[in-house]
């Protein structure tokens, strides 16, 4: 059991975890020093440069070189633009107030080698000796589309041992990517890898433990000690076990994984797609918990997927709708039904709300229909 840490002492001064050993539980040892990056990062943007770059300044600091692949969903703004002259140093960086802003303090040194490359480029080519790619896709690829493409690129790298999926609205801590590959090494049977999630906007408080348990009969799902206080005890063995799947915003697999059970489906678009992974890894591969990796999640930004009550998008509730339909129709189809009348009830609460475009959207999901 640990009790957790408040992993931020003072502005700029980091801890990866405490280094003692309780309860009979390992102690988090780093691997040695490799100039060679073995971990693969991909971030898919898509009209959220704020926070990608942000994300990149927190990343780039990690005490171990990693390849990045950020990967424009076709976002159809200035997000390409706004990367390239953040990387080249011609717009200074702004580091947000608060808790976090020692994250990101101050500016990296620019400029940032980046290159730039087509997604066609990026099927075609082996990644070069640069940290930083940017790649643009031509069409909005989705949550799955987007990373796939960023997975299929870094592992042309034969150097690279895991990808770490990563939302682009997060931040990490200095040690987060250490500690990742540090539990990837400690067990092969290790497939998908989650990390501590905390709340960007309410630090002291946990999104997740890496995953998520779910219910079937009733298609809930929730964060592994998620809303609970980061100071409380938990036991990371135990949050690993109770997972039944990584939470996509932080979610590492290794390059075994992905040569046995294959890239993430395309068939949601948006979310359940780490749920469909976990399902069609039939426990060839374990769930593994890197404890001492710890991000902070902004939760929902880029689509409208707000926690709080109605504060849904209406392109959010149509695709989480369509998504959950989809999953059952494929692993649970004698439940369909029922989920299928739990949709509709959902509508109707929407209606009650007076949420119309709400209504509309999740009335074309629940025909199967596009928005």
């Amino acid at each position: 059991m640990n009790q957790g840490t408040d992993l931020i002492t003072a502005p700029g001064t980091f801890l990866a975890w405490p280094s003692t050993e309780e309860e009979g539980d390992e102690a988090w040892t780093p691997p040695e020093a490799d100039p060679t990056p073995r971990l693969g990062v991909v971030l898919v943007n898509y009209k959220g440069s704020s926070d990608t770059l942000e994300c990149l300044e927190s990343l780039l600091r990690s005490d171990i070189p990693l390849r990045v692949a950020v990967v424009d969903n076709a976002s159809g703004d200035n997000s390409e633009q706004v990367i390239r002259e953040w990387a080249d140093g011609k717009t200074l960086y702004a580091t947000p107030e608060g808790p976090l802003a020692a994250l990101t303090t101050p500016p990296l040194d620019k400029p940032v080698q980046i290159e730039v490359i087509d997604g066609d480029e990026a099927l075609a080519h082996a990644p070069g000796d640069r940290t930083l790619t940017l790649i643009r896709s031509t069409s909005n690829l989705g949550f799955a589309g987007g990373n796939n493409l960023g997975i299929r690129y870094l592992l042309k790298d034969p150097n690279i041992e895991a990808v770490w999926l990563l939302n682009n609205d997060t931040v990490v801590e200095p040690a987060a990517a250490r500690a990742l590959l540090s539990t990837i090494r400690s067990d092969p049977s290790h497939g998908m890898i989650g990390t501590v999630i905390r709340y960007y906007h309410a630090p002291e408080k946990l999104q997740a433990l890496g995953g998520m348990t779910f219910n079937a009969l009733t298609g809930a799902n929730a964060g592994i000690h998620g809303n609970k206080p980061f100071k409380s005890p938990w036991d990371p063995r135990a949050a690993a076990r109770q997972a039944a799947c990584v939470l996509g915003a932080s979610l590492t697999v290794t390059r075994r994984f992905v040569e046995t059970v294959g890239l993430m489906s395309e068939a949601y678009f948006l979310y359940f797609e780490e749920m469909d992974w976990a399902r069609r890894n039939a426990d060839r591969f374990s769930i593994g918990f890197a404890r001492g990796s710890v991000i902070y999640h902004k939760h929902g930004g880029s689509i409208g997927s707000s926690a709080k009550k109605g504060g849904r998008s209406a392109q959010s509730e149509y695709w989480l709708l369509r998504a959950r339909l989809l999953f059952y129709r494929k692993y649970h189809p004698v439940l369909l039904p029922v989920i299928w009348l739990q949709g509709a009830a959902q509508t109707a609460r929407r209606v009650l709300r007076r949420q119309p475009e709400s209504v509309k959207a999740m009335t074309k999901a629940l025909l199967f229909r596009p928005l």
